[in-house]
């Protein structure tokens, strides 16, 4: 959520039940479109095309962070730039395929040889294993070791942080514990999950779920080799499945991948592993993150969310530096969550927050418009199905706080002078405590009086995610962004507004929405495979979720990023709404 993700949706619903999406809109405006002559760069020429296309290998490719990975584990690391990070060394029976614009939409067999049989009833998928595939070890990849990867998700007492989708599809009243409580002698005790060999794995489901493939492209879907698992501690050293395994991982400063000599290209259709190595740095100084990108020093910057004002300018100005800048739509929404802690446990309460919050001024300090993104209406962001542009149910298009209505909800909810709320953010990411400052200047305007707290963003599953901590920190207000998991409106809106998606950690319906009505519309569109009548579902969501006012949007996200001309394969991936890292190399060779 506040943190993610994970994944940009595309603004068609694409699939029903088989691997191939289909997928409507893009990623990009008329204002951020570029185009390429032969693969040379221009500004914006990454969002639609291959910049600097080539099959050179060798050199270290160097990326550079201003935040931590949350973890390493593919079940737990739930950042958008985890998961991208997450292809170099984690492979799932099917993944996003490696190309920019709507083919990168599309779901391909990665692990699994071919896409799956389904049984005519749409309750049975059956892959079978590509030969060959080896850990980096040596030992052979097999369905256990992708079952007991999939099982890992239920133990959230263990390994808390990371996406639920799974068994709320596959557990179908065993309530399984996860690997660690498991009482079968083989610790392979899900019963929806079968592997009749070595080589096959079958998926039972209870009912037709048309976002199904979806989730087994996700990380923690990838095998796990039960033997090296070290529960709360398998993110320090994860299994390679990828071309890449881990040579180091130091907590907070860096983490470094070699070659997997035991992957294959030859059973990879993904993956082309070009850099011989892969380092990334951890630097708490933003600002000497842009320095050295700009100096040539730094190739990327992982994080994807934008270069700061001072880069931002020099980018702008300087044709040669802004001829290898990006800035695409990323398939976020930045938005505050409004929590059950009092007062903003009453609605009208949080329609007085939503009314005040100046929409420019808080555009203006997570960039303007072109660096920060387009004033956002809704919790449904433009580019999932189902979104409508003209919904605007507050009025922030006009780009004004409306003071008078602000005071109408203030008085409606016996807090006609005001109220005190805390305001949290993640002192780690400059553009949310900009957000925060700016939304607590709207807010004093009609007596709202805001405390600020920041708090590390490294621990924001734990913190922001923790109801419990919420509450006794007394956060009203928590400001946070969110990109689709996968694209579907479920993929997006699910874990925000689904009662049962409320964990004790890790939590990312940070409104703790409980709304049966709600709960109900997402089962009504996960059964319906046809992608139109989706899409006016989750429309009905979308507006039951602003009429109980339970977030203020804040932008529709872009992001202004510069990438280092050596660079080569530079493309904005539309499933991660930034480059793929994975398939990235360097032209010099260093």
């Amino acid at each position: 959520m506040a943190r993610k993700t994970r994944v940009l949706a595309a603004s068609g619903v694409a699939l029903a039940l088989g691997l191939t999406t289909a997928a409507c809109g893009g990623g990009s405006d008329s204002d951020n479109k570029g185009s390429t002559s032969n693969g040379k760069s221009e500004f914006g020429a990454a969002i639609t095309n291959v910049v600097n296309p080539s099959t050179t290998k060798g050199g270290t490719l160097n990326l550079w962070s201003s935040q931590d990975a949350d973890s390493w584990d593919p079940a737990r690391g739930y950042y958008a730039f985890v998961w991208n990070l997450n292809r170099l060394y984690t492979r799932k029976l099917v993944d996003y395929a490696a190309a920019p614009g709507q083919a990168g939409l599309k779901l391909q067999p990665d692990l699994a040889e071919a896409e799956p049989t389904i049984s005519a009833d749409k309750l049975t998928y059956t892959f079978k294993l590509r030969s060959g595939l080896k850990w980096d070890d040596g030992a052979p990849i097999t369905s256990k070791d992708v079952k007991y990867g999939i099982e890992r998700v239920w133990a959230t007492d263990v390994i808390s942080g990371g996406p639920y989708y799974l068994p709320n599809v596959l557990d179908q009243g065993q309530n399984y514990k996860g690997p660690y409580k498991d009482t079968a002698p083989d610790k392979l005790g899900l019963k929806t999950v079968t592997t009749p060999d070595d080589s096959t794995i079958v998926f039972k489901l209870a009912k037709p779920y048309s976002d199904f493939m979806y989730l087994l492209a996700m990380p923690g879907s990838g095998p796990v080799p039960q033997k090296r698992d070290t529960g709360a501690q398998y993110g320090s050293k994860p299994a390679a499945s990828g071309p890449y395994m881990f040579s180091e991982i130091q907590p907070g400063k860096a983490a470094k991948w070699v070659r997997n000599p035991n992957w294959d290209p030859a059973s990879d259709p993904i993956r082309k592993a070009l850099p011989d190595a892969i380092n990334l740095t951890i630097t708490t100084n933003a600002d000497d993150l842009d320095n050295r990108l700009l100096s040539g020093t730094a190739d990327l910057d992982v994080g994807q969310t934008g270069v700061q004002a001072a880069a931002r300018t020099k980018l702008l100005t300087d044709p040669t530096l802004k001829a290898n800048a990006d800035a695409p739509n990323t398939g976020f929404l930045r938005f505050a969550d409004m929590t059950p802690v009092a007062p903003m446990d009453n609605a009208d309460c949080r329609k007085a927050v939503i009314y005040a919050a100046d929409p420019t001024a808080i555009q203006t300090a997570r960039g303007g418009e072109f660096a920060g993104g387009d004033i956002g209406t809704s919790i449904l962001p433009p580019n999932i199905a189902g979104s409508d542009a003209n919904y605007d149910p507050y009025n922030r298009k006009q780009g004004k706080a409306q003071v008078d209505k602000a005071k109408e909800a203030l008085a409606a909810c016996g807090k006609p002078n005001g109220f005190d709320v805390t305001i949290a953010a993640r002192n780690n990411r400059a553009a949310e405590v900009k957000t925060a400052e700016a939304l607590q200047a709207s807010l004093k305007v009609v007596g709202i009086n805001a405390k600020i707290d920041q708090y590390d963003g490294a621990t924001d599953s734990a913190i922001g995610g923790s109801p419990e901590i919420v509450k006794k920190r007394g956060y009203g207000i928590i400001i946070t962004g969110w990109g689709a998991d996968y694209p579907t409106g479920a993929g997006y809106m699910q874990p925000l507004a689904d009662s049962r998606f409320i964990t004790k950690n890790g939590n990312f319906n940070r409104s703790e929405i409980k709304d049966p009505a709600i709960d109900k519309l997402f089962d009504d569109a996960a059964a319906e495979t046809d992608p139109a009548k989706a899409a006016t579902i989750y429309t009905e969501i979308n507006k039951k979720i602003m009429e109980g006012a339970y977030v203020l949007p804040f932008v529709v996200d872009k992001a202004l990023n510069y990438r280092n001309p050596r660079l080569t394969n530079a493309y904005v991936h539309e499933s991660f709404g930034m480059l793929d890292f994975q398939a990235l190399g360097v032209s010099d060779g260093k």
